[in-house]
């Protein structure tokens, strides 16, 4: 019999969006419990969600025996989540839940089905838990560190913290035969002509972004040692033969010392694979940008966020706008596309900031921008202003809903954001519109220009729609 089930809840086919963007990756997390369990010699299987369906899920859960069932959970799968606990109770599985969202919900996911919360990472915790779970007879969880579950009067018990692992090298690599690791490298290839595979060289990030989530590795950096890190690249480029690599850290910059001794491992053993990977921009050096260059980075994401300093202050970003933009610049000096993120409606922003980001990715002039309407995630310092301020209001049921969806009372409207995204974009057109002597393009600028025009009009009008609503 298994001794564990592992699945995370995010079904691709069912998501019209991902659908159309067709870029997934592997859940490496639980892919990284699968490895660490069975190297303990626990039977360990997998349902890998992304390309199966709840209703194939739903049917092994009642076919199979019932033994222990681990669930992967994040901001957006929740209430996926939340269905498949309580599907596996009906059926007997005893059921866990962690990922990075459960520890900021410990009693609404133990209350929807899942018998315990693991907190932080997951493999220590549950090669000592598994064994708890697993026994006939009914065994007290008090002394495993890392979790949430709830005592015979239904009341909510919180161990101690575990510690987290600190020599990463130790640890297996995921277990990506689990799965069916290829498919995923075909899809890519399949719709971008690039097949595509992840890795991580580090866990966690010491920055202190006050609307970032730190529930799974806290504010800590650990790394593995390139070396390591290579023997499996040289694995996974033999084994699945990608044409590029997505480094899956929250920052992979942050240690130069660390890149300049990968550098030397890529290149002696020639492992070089095309990749893009996400940095800060105060990571971000002249030889930096050369060494990435120099290893393949073919994309640069950079997390900038906004054009107003004040705001990136607010947000305690301790990045600058100036920074931002001399990254930019050097990335395109040295043939690196870069792809900016972008937050709307951070608290304080005014319209002056909007303009602000407005000009900023003008100058900034990055090869592809992403935009969201910031939203809060509770367990950050951002959820917890505003939640004390009395402004989150939840608008559906916990178990149907995500952060994502949470008001902010007396926030600006949808609206509002719309016509600002819009107003970004096709600003950014003009700028790269060259007009030279070709009538036809000069005719395109002036009607963007007049488009524009209207469009900033629409956009105090908005600000000033919702300044009357509050």
């Amino acid at each position: 019999m298994t001794d564990l089930l592992l699945t995370h809840g995010y079904f691709l086919h069912e998501d019209p969006k991902e659908m159309q963007i067709m870029k997934p990756y592997p859940p490496l997390g639980i892919l990284y419990i699968c490895s660490h369990l069975r190297a303990r010699g626990f039977s360990v299987d997998v349902h890998d969600s992304t390309f199966s369906t709840m209703d194939a899920l739903f049917t092994q859960l009642r076919e199979q025996t019932p033994s222990v069932l681990g669930v992967y959970a994040n901001l957006m799968t929740r209430p996926k989540v939340v269905k498949i606990l309580a599907e596996a109770k009906r059926n007997g599985w005893r059921t866990i839940v962690g990922g990075p969202e459960p520890g900021a919900y410990v009693e609404e996911y133990l209350r929807a089905g899942a018998e315990v919360v693991v907190m932080g990472e997951g493999e220590l915790t549950m090669e000592e838990l598994l064994p708890l779970m697993r026994s006939d007879k009914a065994s007290p969880l008090d002394d495993v560190r890392g979790i949430a579950f709830l005592d015979p009067a239904g009341q909510v018990v919180r161990t101690a913290p575990r510690p987290q692992i600190q020599d990463l090298d130790a640890q297996p690599w995921p277990e990506r035969e689990a799965i069916d690791t290829g498919r995923y490298v075909e899809t890519w290839r399949t719709h971008h002509g690039m097949g595509s595979i992840s890795l991580i060289t580090a866990r966690g990030c010491p920055f202190r972004c006050e609307w970032c989530s730190h529930q799974v590795y806290g504010q800590t950096h650990r790394r593995r040692k390139p070396r390591y890190v290579a023997d499996e690249l040289e694995w996974l480029k033999e084994r699945y033969k990608p044409d590029m690599l997505w480094v899956a850290d929250d920052v992979f910059t942050i240690n130069h010392g660390w890149l300049e001794e990968w550098r030397e491992q890529v290149q002696s053993r020639s492992l070089h694979i095309p990749f893009e990977c996400i940095s800060r921009a105060d990571r971000l050096t002249e030889d930096v940008i050369r060494t990435l260059a120099e290893l393949g980075c073919f994309r640069l994401w950079i997390g900038s966020e906004s054009g107003s300093q004040r705001i990136l202050d607010l947000m305690q970003r301790n990045v600058t706008i100036e920074a931002v933009q001399r990254a930019t610049k050097l990335c395109r000096e040295y043939g690196i596309k870069t792809g900016m993120f972008l937050m709307w409606g951070y608290e304080g922003e005014e319209l002056e900031d909007i303009e602000a980001t407005i000009e900023h990715v003008r100058a900034s002039k990055p090869d592809v921008f992403l935009t969201t309407v910031s939203y809060p995630i509770k367990g950050t310092p951002y959820f917890k202003r505003v939640q004390e301020q009395g402004r989150i209001r939840a608008v559906r049921p916990w178990a149907e809903s995500s952060d994502r969806d949470l008001e902010i009372v007396g926030r600006r409207s949808s609206e509002f954001y719309q016509i600002a995204n819009q107003l970004l974009k096709d600003e950014v057109e003009l700028v790269q519109l060259d007009t030279g002597n070709n009538p036809a393009t000069r005719t395109e600028a002036d009607s963007l220009k007049a488009r524009i025009a209207s469009e900033r009009m629409s956009l105090y009008g908005a600000a000033q729609k919702s300044e009357g609503a509050a």
